[in-house]
């Protein structure tokens, strides 16, 4: 009886969990998805066929797969990608059919901030800051995606993802929604993530403070080109970060310089074959410390000219810091880079 009758439609573990989410990025309800990308769909269910959605540039392959090859076709959504901190362009591209505004910030994975506050009519993507780092809530946004199988999770054990808002319209249409689509989070998956949930502020400090110091090594580092992290100084978007976030990050996103006569993914072959504490993988945000090759991994299904377009090449990884002695860390990076 009552509203735990059927565990698609509510479920105690899920609903504990769904209530800590709320809490801790500062909402009133929150729904727990099956992934983030299934958090993702379900904020499109929001929009009527035909709608027009403003995009930041450089978002997530898997987001931009999802846009431009199921809900372009499956819905007729019209997308547009552009930098939402120009708010004149933003004025500019805005239709009467635009019914979402989707922030990610920083973007995956080049780290790029959104200045929330001027886009306060916006669905944001709030996976990499963490309610940790960053509550867009608090900042006027009206609902917050996360993929909670990274740093909610932080084992690399879980899958799942979210919807917070704290507004009761939405909530309402939200939760019918996800009671006529699916793709709900089960109850051991919630119970993972409330595991992980107890270790948030732990892990983040640690991660954070560890990918401060490994961005600041790659930053001299002779066999980089570029660093991106929004806790450097030099960053263009450094003070932007001190006002929004708590720190820069455990992200770090870095471009290594070619070498004359290797092909740049051959390079990369060999750097991968000499690391030993970062593991090559797709996700991040667990305890352990993981590379992405954003070209053949995360952004694999954009072409190699969109990939440039965004600031993606083929020597570019996605660094997620882990918990580890960052010693260790730093110092195994060195010894690839030089090998």
């Amino acid at each position: 009886e009552g509203k735990f009758a059927y565990s698609r439609c509510g479920n105690p573990t899920r609903s504990a969990y769904e209530s800590a989410l709320a809490d801790l990025e500062a909402g009133t309800w929150a729904t727990a998805t099956a992934s983030g990308m299934a958090a993702t769909a379900l904020a499109l269910e929001l929009l009527e066929p035909g709608a027009h959605v403003l995009v930041m540039r450089g978002v997530y392959g898997g987001t931009f797969r999802l846009f431009e090859t199921v809900r372009s076709r499956t819905m007729n959504l019209q997308f547009t990608y552009l930098d939402l901190n120009d708010l004149e362009d933003v004025r500019q591209q805005m239709r009467k059919e635009t019914g979402m505004i989707w922030i990610e910030s920083p973007t995956n994975p080049l780290l790029k901030l959104v200045d929330i506050r001027k886009l306060v009519e916006a669905v944001k993507d709030n996976t990499f800051a963490t309610a940790w780092n960053q509550q867009p809530l608090e900042l006027g946004v009206d609902l917050v995606m996360l993929s909670a199988s990274k740093y909610i999770g932080g084992h690399s054990d879980m899958t799942g993802g979210a919807l917070v808002t704290k507004d009761p319209v939405l909530a309402q249409r939200l939760a019918s929604l996800a009671k006529a689509v699916g793709g709900i989070a089960s109850p051991f998956e919630a119970y993972l993530a409330l595991r992980g949930m107890k270790t948030l502020a732990v892990r983040m400090e640690r991660q954070c403070r560890n990918a401060q110091r490994v961005a600041e090594f790659l930053d001299g580092h002779p066999c980089v080109a570029e660093v991106h992290y929004p806790g450097l100084p030099r960053h263009p978007q450094h003070e932007l970060c001190k006002r929004q976030m708590r720190s820069g990050g455990a992200v770090v996103t870095v471009r290594f310089k070619g070498r004359p006569g290797e092909e740049d993914l051959d390079m990369m072959r060999r750097f991968f074959s000499k690391i030993k504490f970062w593991i090559l993988a797709e996700s991040l945000g667990g305890v352990e410390s993981m590379i992405n090759h954003s070209a053949t991994m995360s952004h694999g299904s954009m072409t190699k000219e969109q990939r440039a377009s965004v600031g993606i090449y083929d020597t570019t990884l996605r660094l997620s810091v882990g918990v580890e002695d960052c010693d260790d860390l730093i110092e195994d990076l060195d010894h690839a880079l030089k090998a």
